[in-house]
């Protein structure tokens, strides 16, 4: 178990490893990569039963990107934990042949399954918290999420199934950085509560501050006490968040930083690291 004062300084240092593999690899998601990379932060240091020894445990807790396209953020945690070595993803991300693509890949330890086709990943861990229940076991299953993704239908039908099973090994989070690609997801999401729709389909739902490490570890401990239902977590993010270069702006959903702005994101990073030591 990390306390909240060693994630403070590890979160932009793992930054700070995400920028790297993005520019070694040329080129990554890395708006969404720093609004999520928190709550991957805080979900492997002290919440999943899981390590570099057990990744073929079937009392492992089983873990999700759905929202695969943040892989550069989920390379430098599985790096951070042991799972693989930083140095060889920085070497052969997005290199031809290279195992280290743009999205989860199951061929390489730790990581459950290839996702990254968006609406995918709910309705699997679904199957995943249901097979634990018919085998009688106690592992966990989490899924995250981008809010954008949340338009897919298979997502509602995933919704829909864990209530109904009354999924309370099923923990969800939606990176609800309220960006994507396109622009903002309020054209399609501002005559909707996402935390009532969530109620609707029979969810236990938490609200929060997505880049509060506390608020973010108190969520993930609360769901794992929640019983006779599933937990969403709608995890309030900053798109880019860290870099003031970055924050809020759809036009860095995907972008490769020219020298310059490496420099700017990297210094900003090191400022907020140094500010916790003033």
């Amino acid at each position: 178990m990390a306390s909240i004062a060693e994630l403070e300084h590890l979160r932009w240092r793992l930054r700070r490893d995400c920028v790297d593999i993005i520019m070694a690899g040329g080129g990554g998601h890395i708006g969404g990569d720093m609004s999520v990379i928190d709550a991957l932060m805080v979900l492997y240091k002290n919440h999943l039963n899981i390590t570099p020894a057990t990744v073929d445990d079937p009392n492992r807790d089983r873990f999700v990107l759905s929202k695969g396209h943040a892989m550069e953020a989920y390379y430098a945690v599985l790096c951070e934990e042991g799972y693989l070595d930083l140095d060889d993803v920085k070497a052969r991300f997005s290199k031809f042949g290279s195992p280290y693509i743009g999205h989860p890949n199951n061929k390489l330890p730790g990581i459950e399954m290839n996702s990254g086709s968006l609406g995918h990943g709910l309705p699997v861990a679904v199957g995943m918290a249901l097979a634990a229940k018919m085998d009688g076991r106690d592992y966990r299953s989490y899924v995250f999420m981008g809010d954008g993704e949340l338009a897919e239908g298979s997502v509602w039908e995933g919704a829909m199934s864990g209530g109904n099973y009354a999924l309370d090994n099923l923990c969800a989070l939606v990176d609800r950085n309220r960006l994507q690609i396109s622009g903002t997801t309020e054209e399609v999401m501002k005559q909707d509560s996402q935390e009532e729709r969530w109620a609707a389909f029979g969810w236990n739902v938490l609200s929060i501050p997505g880049n509060d490490l506390a608020a973010l570890d108190s969520a993930f401990t609360l769901a794992a006490q929640t019983k006779g239902k599933p937990t969403v977590i709608i995890a309030n993010t900053t798109k880019g968040y860290g870099s003031s270069l970055m924050e809020n702006k759809a036009s860095w959903h995907h972008h490769l930083p020219n020298d310059d702005e490496y420099q700017r994101i990297v210094a900003d990073f090191t400022a907020r690291e140094g500010a916790l030591n003033a």
